[in-house]
């Protein structure tokens, strides 16, 4: 490629340097070897270009920048856009060329994860090469890896979607966080339909507002699906609503799925303890599916995923037949196993309010004894729904336990006080690896116990160190000693 090739989408018409070769697109001067054009982003805590003359050492092409950054006294190009992130995103997806033909994102708060997987499943079941890409990695034919991010930076993301598209893979489902679209990370994917999920408190720490964490999930819908693309919306959650009026306003075609769904109806559910029994209308026919998870939220991740499927050509009836064989996504209310008197353990990911409701909510109807709930929350990140949490807690749950999470560079005894003045009754036990251990042991016959936060994670950050720690390998050994 050369840099002409990146017209359109950065200022290189009629300059001297529009035969420059181009080697590959970074945001990371450590990154940059000779040919490489380097995009210097404004970050929370230093401005990209302040790198420029470090990328220019190491041989770049080029250097883009904001308007409004000044980069001087370099021998190469600067290229002045208006928005670097974007022209970052869209370099990326012309540099790299290919990627699945069929692309879908969701959004919202709690069910990214699920959906994604949910969806990628429906698709392997009905014959298609599919991947899925989100929190918890990269899943494809012959592909597991373990991730980091919920929507990779764009250059990972456009070199994997290229990897994929190069391995066969037709169709992928990604998760599109409000950090990815806000930084628009997405900007260069070429989506074929959106959906949303549902929206609670979460990322305060980013977003000054409730109200401007939706916007930027709007962005998905108002911004990056093309016109008449598919919508599909959650129309059971609170933001429903404002999420269907915006997505009707941008244009796009509005499929809605729940029980007040009109493209895909629930009528009817019975829950049990590992599954639910679910009556579902898709274009007036009455579908039965026996779903093999527990949870309300299950429920409306299975008919978000169904509906993103359909709305882009897999048949009703083979979607929601699909639904029966899905597996749960790593860490989303997964059973690990039972006491030798039948108490369930389950680790899930729940670190926010509305997802630690909703998975407390999920298990009280088939437990006869005691819910128990192990939980933390993270430092460096939203300290108002610390108190949030815990109220929710000692609610919704009859032993609350509170533990560490990932303290990071907070003090861990001040996270777990804020969570405590909200949590009467709770117990604090601030070694995460005791508190599973001591939960497990006080569980009798009836009870379940959740271990929530932190989910697939496999390591617990404490200062600038992260440690291995597994919520599912502490539970295996806690059950362990109980049978022993």
């Amino acid at each position: 490629m050369h840099l002409k090739d990146l017209a359109g989408i950065l200022p290189v018409e009629g300059t001297a340097s529009h035969d420059l070769e181009v080697t590959g697109i970074s945001s990371d001067s450590r990154q940059v070897k000779p040919g490489v054009v380097f995009f210097a982003l404004a970050g929370s805590k230093a401005d990209g270009s302040i790198y420029a003359t470090d990328a220019a050492s190491r041989g770049a092409a080029a250097i883009v920048a904001g308007k409004e950054t000044a980069v001087s006294g370099l021998s190469i190009p600067v290229l002045s856009v208006d928005d670097p992130r974007r022209a970052l995103a869209l370099s990326a997806a012309r540099f790299f060329g290919r990627q699945p033909q069929t692309m879908v994102a969701v959004t919202g708060t709690a069910g990214k994860t699920s959906v994604a997987a949910f969806t990628r499943q429906i698709w392997e079941q009905t014959g298609f090469a599919a991947a899925s890409i989100g929190t918890t990695g990269v899943v494809a034919p012959g592909r597991n890896e373990y991730g980091s991010l919920t929507t990779p930076d764009p250059v990972a993301l456009h070199r994997l979607l290229k990897e994929l598209a190069d391995a066969g893979v037709t169709h992928a489902s990604m998760e599109a966080s409000s950090h990815g679209l806000d930084q628009r990370r997405l900007d260069g994917v070429k989506l074929s339909a959106g959906a949303f999920t549902n929206l609670g408190r979460d990322h305060m720490d980013y977003h000054p507002t409730v109200e401007d964490y939706h916007c930027a999930k709007l962005r998905l819908f108002d911004t990056l699906l093309p016109k008449g693309a598919p919508a599909v919306v959650f129309a059971d959650d609170p933001w429903s609503e404002p999420t269907i009026k915006a997505a009707k306003a941008a244009g796009l075609n509005v499929l809605t799925v729940g029980r007040h769904g009109d493209f895909l109806t629930l009528k009817r559910v019975e829950h049990e303890r590992h599954r639910q029994r679910a009556e579902i209308v898709a274009d007036g026919v009455l579908h039965e599916v026996d779903l093999p998870l527990a949870g309300d939220f299950q429920i409306a991740n299975a008919l978000v995923s169904a509906g993103l499927a359909i709305s882009i050509g897999t048949p009703a009836d083979k979607a929601l037949a699909a639904l029966e064989k899905l597996k749960g996504a790593p860490g989303r209310l997964d059973l690990v196993g039972t006491t030798g008197a039948g108490a369930p353990v389950y680790v899930d990911y729940a670190h926010k309010p509305d997802a630690l409701e909703n998975v407390l909510t999920s298990v009280r109807p088939f437990t006869t004894g005691r819910v128990v709930v192990v939980f933390g929350c993270g430092g460096d990140r939203d300290r108002g729904k610390r108190p949030i949490m815990g109220e929710i807690a000692t609610r919704l749950a009859d032993i609350v336990i509170v533990t560490d999470d990932n303290p990071r560079s907070e003090v861990p005894e001040t996270i777990r006080a804020a969570i405590l003045a909200a949590a009467p009754g709770a117990i604090e036990i601030g070694d995460r690896r005791k508190a599973i251990h001591e939960a497990v042991a006080m569980l009798r016959a009836g009870d379940t116990l959740i271990v929530a936060g932190k989910g697939h994670e496999e390591g617990q950050t404490i200062g600038s160190e992260t440690f291995h720690f597994s919520d599912h390998e502490e539970v295996r050994d806690a059950l362990k000693e109980r049978a022993a």
